[in-house]
């Protein structure tokens, strides 16, 4: 009888065995899903075995968070390659079409991972750690996947000089900026990100309102967000509603007289991570994407790096003026928010 039993026993562990070694993630596509509670063991494990991941990026602090990632996952190198958005994009289609599979993993905005995912080149995956996430802030694929997360933000807002603007003119909301006391002492950025700006505006408040600013007397300037900064820093201009927060922040940690208030409806300037089709590394890719949406990546971006998180209340509406839309239709929307840009401001 016993030794009955113990056949059986053996038989039914043969089965297990067996069963456990066929439930485990052999191709990419099958490892991108797979949310087994052993899911960081296999994606570490196949990642020393592959050695390395090359990522493509527009992070600003790219090293920093690579190293990061080498040093929590020993056996694991980053091979780094950094570009502005929209070269990271050009290059991967231009690789991609000669077969070239050179990346595993991409980080930058969602205009450049918007063009990669329309041409299909995105893998899409699922991660326990998505569940953090608000909805605005995944990209999704069939299945139930993702083709992005989005890993990083920064908020634009209402930013101004302290000593430009009395207490009692300080706007509060977007009908704040109508108030007669800033004609004169707005400036804005003319490019994507003053659109953008122009585009929550609409959304929330109606084409009337956008229409009303014109008479505040406007002024564009052809700068970034950051170059725009330096001049509200210097109060050569007082007051722009295309402020980004972060800016704003670090200028005023250096003791800048500057702050920053979010309007109504807060257009949010993301980063995302995405995995390559045909990434060549997919354990290695996989497990750097958990690392970077994960709670030790975010609480870097945030504490260390200054950066906004998905994963955290902000105590203002935020927006992702990006979501449900196609390259095509994104690139003709923000072209329509810049020209009634030009039209209420003046160079």
């Amino acid at each position: 009888m016993k030794s009955s039993l113990l056949a059986v026993l053996v038989v039914v562990s043969q089965l297990g065995t067996a069963w456990c070694q066929t439930a485990q993630p052999k191709t990419a596509a099958e490892l991108a899903k797979y949310l087994g509670p052993d899911r960081e063991r296999v994606l570490y494990e196949g990642a020393k075995k592959e050695g390395k991941l090359v990522w493509y990026t527009s992070l600003t602090v790219y090293k920093e968070m690579s190293k990061s990632f080498e040093a929590k996952y020993p056996g694991v190198a980053v091979e780094l390659y950094r570009a502005p958005a929209v070269n990271l994009a050009s290059r991967i289609l231009s690789e991609a079409q000669a077969k070239r599979y050179i990346v595993d993993a991409v980080e930058t905005t969602p205009g450049s991972l918007m063009l990669v995912r329309d041409n299909k080149l995105l893998l899409p995956y699922n991660s326990p750690h998505l569940a953090d996430y608000p909805e605005g802030s995944k990209d999704k694929a069939p299945g139930g996947l993702f083709y992005t997360t989005v890993d990083r933000e920064s908020y634009a807002g209402i930013g101004y000089n302290k000593n430009a603007i009395a207490s009692a003119d300080v706007p509060k909301n977007f009908d704040d900026l109508l108030k007669p006391a800033l004609k004169g002492k707005i400036g804005i950025s003319n490019e994507e990100m003053g659109s953008r700006v122009i585009g929550a505006m609409l959304k929330q408040k109606g084409d009337g309102f956008v229409k009303k600013l014109a008479a505040q007397d406007i002024k564009q300037y052809a700068l970034p967000a950051l170059g725009l900064n330096e001049l509200i820093v210097s109060g050569e201009v007082p007051l722009t509603f295309t402020a980004v927060d972060s800016n704003v922040r670090l200028a005023a940690a250096r003791g800048a007289p500057v702050a920053w208030l979010p309007g109504d409806l807060v257009p949010t300037n993301a980063g995302s991570m995405g995995a390559f089709l045909h990434t060549q590394r997919p354990h290695a890719a996989l497990l750097f994407i958990d690392f970077m949406i994960g709670p030790e990546g975010q609480k870097l971006f945030s504490e260390k790096y200054g950066y906004g998180t998905a994963r955290k209340e902000s105590g203002f509406k935020r927006w992702y003026p990006e979501q449900g839309l196609s390259t095509y239709e994104y690139a003709n929307t923000v072209e329509r928010w810049n020209k009634i840009l030009l039209q209420i401001s003046r160079k």
